[in-house]
């Protein structure tokens, strides 16, 4: 297995012969508005550009998954590069229609068990927030991947810390876990995905597990940076277990 952080939650993973590319935000610095209501409203998104060309991103690529819809995921950039005719999982039946409008042909609506070649595929819930912020961010997933040749990967996608993540890891019992950790914020209405105690209570609740820790310092609304969450897995002795990637790295497994 190899995960590539591409950018923000933008990875590109190899597992068990195939490549799949998850969550593409591929617009060049700049070249879309700030989140409003949110810190560094002055500054335009994605703020920083991409690590590779994005024919390097989606060359070969097999199937992209696409968490929810929110621009930061799913752009309008990935949508004029990506062949029409890729595989592409979404999270329910809702953003499959989206996506179809954009002209993709050959799209599917994870379930608890998707099979995709010989690998696994199951669909993990998220909560993008806590209390009301929820309603107005919507809903958002997961995934799951198995296979006998690999270790078990899952990727939390845009969620805080709470008992349904703690669930996916007491079933399938992951090796590697990915989580978006950025702590983004708007102005009022708390964390949309996870911060660094999240990112403790995951490693607390997977000990033996590989963690990496993306979707950092890419839009304008991000709360943690990633020497402040190196700072703080260093004062809790878990730098051997939490990776913290920069844009474009790899790691493998």
């Amino acid at each position: 297995m190899n995960i590539q952080l591409i950018r923000n939650a933008t990875l590109v993973v190899e597992y068990a012969g195939k490549k799949f590319l998850i969550d593409p935000m591929l617009s060049k610095k700049g070249t879309w508005a700030a989140f409003q209501n949110a810190p560094r409203e002055d500054q335009k998104n994605p703020l920083v550009e991409l690590p590779i060309s994005i024919d390097s991103i989606i060359q070969d690529v097999d199937a992209v998954i696409v968490t929810h819809l929110h621009e930061d995921h799913w752009d309008g950039a990935a949508k004029e590069a990506l062949p029409k005719e890729i595989k592409i999982f979404s999270q329910n039946q809702e953003d499959a229609e989206e996506i179809q409008k954009a002209g993709f042909q050959n799209v599917e609506v994870l379930g608890e068990n998707t099979v995709f070649g010989d690998i696994q595929l199951f669909k993990t819930k998220g909560e993008h927030g806590r209390g009301p912020i929820l309603e107005l961010a919507g809903h958002v997933c997961g995934v799951v991947f198995k296979h006998s040749s690999e270790k078990t990967l899952y990727v939390a996608g845009d969620t805080v810390w709470y008992d349904a993540v703690q669930e996916v890891i007491d079933t399938h019992k992951p090796e590697i876990i990915v989580v978006n950790a950025g702590d983004n914020q708007f102005l009022e209405g708390g964390s949309l995905v996870m911060n660094e105690k999240d990112v403790y209570e995951v490693y607390k609740a997977a000990p033996q597990a590989k963690i990496i820790a993306v979707h950092m310092e890419a839009v304008n609304h991000w709360g943690l940076s990633r020497n402040n969450l190196k700072a703080f897995l260093e004062e809790k002795e878990i730098c051997d277990n939490v990776f913290v990637p920069n844009d474009g790295e790899n790691i493998s497994f």
